[in-house]
């Protein structure tokens, strides 16, 4: 590989300079709403939630985003990757100007986030070009293009007062499309990809880029970066709002004083690089979390009034900050965490200098959403204490435990240099006997794994693959519980006080599938990288968040619809879950038992709706956890509820199975899968056909069970429907476990094909119904559409191994044998992964389905002939595509033909 020494003078300063500019177009293009978003907000009459989901949207997406650009980066080049990423982003930028509603807005600013990612393709490329003595410099100067903020903050306000807020975007997008033409056209390919191209090396895969991931050593650089980048971002948007309340200063006067730490928080960062370079990115970050945690406990500490009994009596005085000492000490936090920002991305170059990309996106994309979490958790703890200093405190709570961690590890690191010479503390007797590391033990990583060998397998390989699936399953359980347990706190939120509109109530129930379904395109790739044990114990504890959060949400109508948006999005978390889950314990198991493990792992798991369904009316009826769970909410009608136990009930069993995950899990050392291998599934058109078909079933499984409350009370009100809803997802779950022997009998295809039949005749019963106003033939034509979702979810699924036996020897010829089933195993579970994520988008679109249609029409009969209309078109695909004669299976299900498949897998 060419050496950065190679590169010349000039070369460097060119990719430097362009770097540097096109990122503060792409940060002022990142921050338009902050100036636009006011013009929007009063042409749209939105609310300050509203308001603020439409802000925060591209800082969300611009952090998410950044791990995959870093990536692509890494593979493609920074010159494409940067110059498309502009264009990307301007045109998102101009399509703002043709919305026409508030959820066009949001789709256009998630779009504009895009600019936010373009942070890790310039520390990506301009890495590239420099040694490790100078990178850090090199990327402080870069990163100093934060601000482009200010020129937002500074330009824009004219721009918009002479043209409106449309000028501004048009002018924005412009000017950032022809960033992106200049940028393509100037800049040279890296050193590093020019010696590939010309080696003809082959471009690293995701799997190689995201390899480091699994180090923690990673994760604490993206601790460190939460804090130096994600707290400038929070309290940039919130110092205004403290200084306004807290000193009383008019809009203007707390706009300057916030733009003064923004500018010493980002001009410094370059000066920060230069420090990292000449005495150490360490040295520079324990001066920043140092000095940092001595600013923050200045500023955490809140007004104060003394009163000391003296010896001639009682002695009052007070303490408080005054406004320019505040402003003073915030100027000088900036200009630490400038710094400190510089620092964090010294070090990644120096440890992962082939892996900048990934490992730059994870702690870029960590850092931005600490800019989206904590200006939700610095409203939440000033509602839950009153103090309005609190936000610094959880900022100095922060900066600690970043310390402790860096300190320690680097107290670990000395120690593996030097030996045990700096622990020379005596060790006490009673103390000695405790550690005995032989005793303690246990196999957590499998290095030797062979369970296609009968002897291996019957010997020790199937007791433990059984442990594993025995944890796994109370764990998807419990996943699946807290991803639709949503459905049924939203069916409940009107009675208890909260004035949200039908359309909002179906956007949070709406919310959680859509998030899970997005997860589980990434989760599917996660269980490679961390190992199944971590991650399954990570995911599992993850669901705590949600939980408690319902618990302690719904127990004050005052709670903000912002909160339970985000709220709605973390119950995802549980649906993501799957996705990982499978691909787990389908490495543990043989080809002759994986279907019946997955079947297992996924039938049960799929049980966890119901029982959430069927458990929640009866502990939201009771105090179960006494005074610890808080007071009960009155119903509007006369009662009362104790709503947050929906949420709570859910926590201890949680913790269980986390530290079941933990204590008794294993991870396999070879369980490694190769996304670029994978990727194939995307150029096979019948990968598509089975999504739109999986969205179908599992998709109106999901959309169903997540709807079907609050879809029962608003059309019957007077009937009590929520103590039979959860028999719907119990349905369709036993279906699909009681009915994969009728595919592996008649054909997946086939039955695929009749399940559609009954599924449009169970839509015309619910549609006749609803207008009839006949609860019992409404309930009863739900009972037969999750029946048939059921039998379709395993299907469909029997149908995937099926076609790829009969196309990868048609679309591969050249291989044979071992290669050949190895490649249709291969192609069919990443379609099984990657159908999986889709369908799982059903979740979302049904119940936004019905709001809109209760919105637009008065009535969820216009989603209901929409569903008709989809199902028309699945049974349409299935028949001209596989079950008419002629079609794929055809002859293969009678019999026929060969197929070539191996076993079956199964959601």
């Amino acid at each position: 590989m060419q050496s950065h020494a190679t590169a010349s003078r000039a070369d460097q300063n060119r990719a430097l300079g362009l770097s540097t500019i096109a990122f503060t177009a792409c940060f002022a293009v990142w921050t338009i709403f902050s100036i636009i978003g006011v013009a929007i907000k009063g042409e749209l009459g939105l609310n300050d939630t509203q308001f603020g989901l439409l802000v925060a949207t591209p800082i969300l997406t611009g952090s998410l985003t950044r791990i995959f650009l870093g990536v692509w980066t890494e593979k493609y080049g920074g010159r494409l990757v940067f110059s498309a990423q502009m264009i990307l982003a301007a045109l998102a930028t101009w399509a703002l100007t043709f919305a026409d509603s508030y959820v066009m807005y949001l789709v256009a600013a998630l779009g504009v986030g895009l600019a936010g990612g373009s942070f890790i393709i310039g520390v990506a490329y301009v890495s590239r070009w420099y040694d490790a003595g100078h990178q850090g410099t090199a990327l402080g100067i870069f990163g100093a293009g934060n601000i482009g903020a200010a020129v937002t903050k500074f330009v824009a306000p004219f721009v918009m007062v002479a043209y409106g807020w449309q000028g501004v975007a048009n002018t924005w997008a412009a000017a950032l499309a022809l960033m992106g033409v200049i940028f393509f056209v100037f800049a040279k390919d890296d050193p590093a990809l020019v010696e590939r191209r010309k080696s003809g090396a082959k471009a690293p895969g995701f799997a190689q880029q995201f390899a480091p991931l699994k180090n923690l050593q990673v994760w604490r650089f993206s601790l460190y970066y939460f804090f130096v980048f994600g707290a400038f971002v929070a309290l940039a948007l919130w110092l205004p709002h403290y200084l306004i309340d807290v000193y009383g200063v008019d809009v203007r006067t707390a706009g300057m004083a916030a733009a003064s730490f923004s500018l010493s928080a980002s001009l410094f960062r370059a000066y920060g690089g230069h420090l990292s370079d000449k005495f150490g990115a360490r040295s520079v970050m324990y001066w920043t979390f140092g000095f940092s945690m001595l600013f923050l406990f200045m500023l955490s500490y809140p007004p104060t009034d003394y009163i000391i009994q003296g010896k001639d009596g009682p002695i009052a005085f007070s303490t408080s900050m005054g406004l320019w000492p505040f402003i003073a000490t915030l100027f000088a936090l900036g200009f630490f965490m400038s710094l400190g920002k510089a620092a964090v991305f010294k070090h990644i170059p120096v440890y992962y200098p082939n892996h900048v990309g990934a490992v730059g996106g994870l702690v870029g994309m960590i850092g931005g959403l600490g800019g989206f979490v904590l200006p939700i958790a610095f409203g939440a703890l000033l509602d839950l204490t009153g103090i309005y200093t609190s936000c610094f405190a959880l900022l100095f709570v922060l900066v600690a435990l970043a310390l402790t961690w860096m300190h320690l590890s680097v107290r670990a690191m000395e120690r593996a240099a030097h030996g045990e010479a700096l622990d020379s503390l005596p060790q006490l007797p009673e103390m000695q006997a405790i550690h005995h590391p032989d005793r303690t033990t246990m196999p957590r990583v499998l290095e030797d794994w062979r369970p296609e060998e009968p002897a291996f397998w019957a010997d020790k390989g199937r007791s433990i693959a059984r442990r594993n699936l025995w944890i796994s399953i109370p764990a998807l359980l419990l996943a699946f519980s807290v991803w639709m347990v949503w459905s049924m706190v939203v069916a409940k939120l009107p009675l208890i006080g909260f004035a949200f509109t039908p359309e909002q109530l179906f956007w949070l129930a709406a919310l959680p599938a859509l998030s899970g379904a997005t997860l589980r395109i990434f989760y599917g790739f996660m269980v490679p990288i961390f190992g199944g044990r971590l991650w399954t114990t990570l995911s599992t504890a993850s669901l705590m968040l949600p939980a408690i959060g319902i618990g302690y949400a719904v127990q004050n109508p005052e709670t903000p619809y912002f909160i339970f948006l985000v709220l709605a999005l973390l119950c995802g978390l549980g649906g993501a879950n799957f996705a990982s889950s499978m691909a787990n314990i389908g490495y543990f198991f043989p080809k002759a038992e994986k279907g019946n493990a997955l079947a297992l792992n996924a039938g049960l798991g799929n049980l966890g709706v119901s029982v959430m369904q069927f458990l929640v009316p009866l502990v939201i009826s009771v105090g179960v956890f006494g005074a610890m769970g808080g007071a009960p909410q009155a119903l509007t009608e006369g009662g009362e509820l104790w709503m947050q136990n929906a949420g709570f009930i859910w926590v201890p069993f949680i913790l269980i199975s986390t530290i079941a995950a933990w204590v008794g899990m294993n991870d396999i050392a070879d369980a490694k899968a190769s996304f670029a291998q994978q990727s194939v599934i995307f150029g096979r058109t019948h990968n598509w056909l089975m999504c739109v078909l999986y969205i179908g079933t599992f998709g109106s499984f999901i959309g169903y069970s997540a709807g079907f409350p609050l879809l029962s009370r608003i059309a019957f009100p007077d009937i009590n429907a929520l103590q039979y809803v959860f028999l719907g997802p119990l349905v369709g779950a036993l279906s699909r476990a009681g009915t994969g022997w009728v595919s592996d009998k008649f054909g997946g295809g086939r039955v695929t094909f009749w399940v559609f039949v009954g599924m449009i005749a169970s839509v015309l019963g619910v549609i006749l119904s609803l207008q009839a106003g006949s609860f019992a033939g409404f309930f009863a034509g739900f009972m037969a559409l999750f029946f048939f979702t059921g039998v379709g979810n395993a299907s469909t699924f029997q149908m995937i191994p099926v076609i790829m036996g009969r196309e990868v020897p048609r679309l591969m010829p050249q291989l044979a044998g071992a290669d050949r089933a190895r490649q249709i195993a291969m192609e069919s579970g990443g379609i099984v992964a990657f159908t999986s994520a889709i369908g799982a988008y059903g979740g979302f679109f049904i119940p936004k389905a019905y709001g809109s249609s209760i919105a637009m029409t008065g009535s969820p009969i216009g989603a209901l002939w929409l569903f008709l209309a989809f199902y028309v078109v699945c049974l349409a695909i299935t028949w001209v595509v596989y079950t008419r004669p002629g079609g794929l299976l055809h002859d293969i299900e009678r019999g026929r033909a060969s197929s070539g498949a191996a076993a079956h897998p199964a959601e």
